[in-house]
């Protein structure tokens, strides 16, 4: 695979609207992992289809030499699926299984070809990813977001390709899936390249390419390394800045000293001349010359002056323009001793178990607590968010049969509305939940940015509206695409906005993956904005350094059908 290679000769790209996104873009990655690095909306997800073939450049041409596998930030698939046709394997694994049966018809045969083994190379496969225990007649509907992206990524390699493209791979993985990526993807021969905001996994990386204004950029070393290089670079770009600043203000005041020195020159030649009588045509020659001599001099200066603009016009543009969402929160404060949410004797099933250890589990958040919900992939994270939250009866969440609901029992200053489910009972305080899903369907992709923002929040006014959007990067234009179009971390910005600003402000904020997407600036505007809130929240992620900046003060964790609460670690 060391000829695999992608080549992407004077590529232009644009929207339907016309919106540019690349103009004879050039470049080659040839065999080693690329790290692709942009801030969201860039066009990393774009440049990736392109290559993969899934949308076609107005100009230019990309080629691929090998075979392809590419793996989407979303994956096409519906829950019906079973593992093993997403997978790709189901039709020769059911010719194979009628061949064992005596089936000896020659279609069973066409359909096996070479993949006498395919059964054993996918459990291979599946063990690698952490997948050994899915069944292959498993329906996707029963699996995690994560199973599901380590599913799709297995499929890609048992396809052996030469050239990977990979966009997003550790969102919504927990730890040890995120490990095992790494580990799969460091022993990767051929030609990867890899859109992420993982740091860890970037830092597995050979080279790093940076999509900076419609062109792309490569430096050698892994992420830290790029880092290192970025700030240095912005330190000189900082100090030319400056240095430009210094001298276009000196040209500017030597130009004014020299305009007055010839004005001064000027006025005392005049008089001189009316005072030595000399013929008035003699005189007028005179005060052409020195009106032609300090306007050449005007010249030099005004050209100096322009040379001098001209630089510190390229100093600013070799400094970088960090795009950053500006993320405030509403000014919510809940009293220590308000019960947001009290369920008792919940008991829920997802895939045929129970998601909390029998007889049925309690959980009580009260105050402002800030709370991390962890587990591995497929323990029911986000099944408890969604109970919380509202969004899953106890009913569509194969509830078990019939058990005693229990009394309610609200703590101090709780009130309002109160679900008694077949098993368990729930009961939540009056005030808005907010919840942030980790598939972000939230948004109505026909209608624009501006219109689905409406929705949330009818009664701002409209300039309000547009001034909050704009602190999520959605100016001008951007504002009125619809959702539909726009990439994973513009759709998360859009999602988060529409969350977060809505009304009435939020006393619980529930929140699903939320730096799934999100590039490194607006991670760190997450954090900081989550870190002085006031009301209470529960945060699902597998992002250690993330959850260790956010203030966390109770650790729930789910796994295996057992729920366990402690304090916050040290971190």
């Amino acid at each position: 695979m060391s000829d695999a290679s992608i080549v992407c000769s004077n590529l232009s790209f644009a929207w339907p609207d016309d919106t540019p996104v690349f103009t004879d873009l050039s470049f080659t990655a040839g065999a080693g992992r690329t790290g692709l690095v942009a801030p969201n909306g860039a066009g990393k997800s774009t440049l990736l289809r392109l290559i993969a073939g899934e949308l076609r450049p107005r100009a230019g041409s990309v080629s691929v030499a090998g075979t392809l596998g590419y793996l989407p930030q979303t994956l096409p698939l519906t829950g019906g699926l079973t593992v093993a046709e997403v997978l790709g394997v189901d039709t020769v694994i059911r010719a194979l299984d009628a061949v064992e049966s005596g089936d000896v018809s020659e279609e069973h045969f066409t359909a096996i070809g070479d993949d006498w083994d395919i059964e054993e190379r996918t459990r291979a496969q599946l063990d690698r990813l952490g997948l050994g225990g899915l069944a292959l007649d498993r329906r996707l509907s029963t699996l995690s977001g994560g199973q599901i992206v380590s599913l799709g990524l297995a499929a890609r390699l048992l396809g052996n390709p030469d050239v990977l493209l990979l966009d997003e791979p550790t969102n919504n993985l927990d730890l040890p899936a995120r490990r095992r990526l790494q580990e799969v993807l460091e022993s990767w021969t051929g030609c990867l390249l890899l859109v992420s905001h993982d740091r860890a996994l970037l830092d597995r990386m050979e080279r790093i390419a940076e999509l900076d204004r419609g062109e792309l950029r490569f430096h050698g070393g892994n992420f830290t390394a790029y880092e290192e290089a970025v700030r240095a670079g912005r330190e000189v770009a900082e100090k030319n800045i400056r240095s430009a600043e210094q001298e276009l203000k000196r040209e500017k005041r030597e130009m004014q000293q020299a305009r007055e020195r010839a004005e001064r020159r000027a006025g005392n030649a005049a008089r001189n001349l009316k005072s030595a009588g000399l013929p008035r045509i003699f005189a007028g020659n005179m005060k052409r010359g020195a009106q032609e001599s300090a306007g050449r001099a005007g010249q030099i200066h005004a050209g100096r002056l322009g040379e001098a603009r001209a630089r510190l016009d390229e100093a600013e543009r070799a400094l970088r323009e960090d795009q950053r969402i500006t993320v405030e929160l509403p000014d919510t404060s809940v009293p220590a001793g308000r019960t947001l949410f009290l369920g008792e004797r919940m008991r829920v099933r997802l895939g045929g178990r129970d998601v909390f250890r029998d007889p049925g589990a309690d959980l009580a958040i009260r105050g402002p607590e800030r709370i991390a919900l962890t587990g591995p992939n497929g323990a029911g994270k986000t099944t408890l968010l969604r109970l919380v939250s509202g969004d899953l009866t106890a009913e569509s969440a194969e509830t078990t049969e019939t058990a005693e609901t229990a009394e309610s029992a609200a703590g101090p200053g709780s009130a309002g509305s109160a679900e008694h489910p077949d098993s368990g009972s729930i009961r939540r305080a009056d005030g808005r939940i907010a919840y942030l899903s980790q598939r972000l369907d939230l948004l109505d992709p026909d209608r624009t940015v501006a219109e689905n923002f409406a929705a949330a929040a009818p009664h701002r006014p409209e300039a309000e509206r547009m001034n909050l959007l704009a602190r999520f990067l959605f100016r001008g234009a951007r504002a009125h695409l619809p959702a539909g179009v726009l990439s994973g971390g513009e759709r998360l910005r859009a999602t988060l906005a529409c969350v977060l600003c809505a009304e009435p402000a939020p006393q619980l904020l529930l929140l699903d993956e939320p730096t799934n997407n999100l590039d490194l600036a607006g991670t760190e505007q997450l954090e900081s904005a989550l870190a002085s809130y006031q009301g209470a929240f529960m945060v699902v992620s597998h992002d250690e350094r993330f959850l260790a900046r956010i203030g966390v003060n109770r650790w729930l964790r789910v796994a295996g059908g057992e729920r366990t609460v402690t304090g916050a670690p040290s971190v």
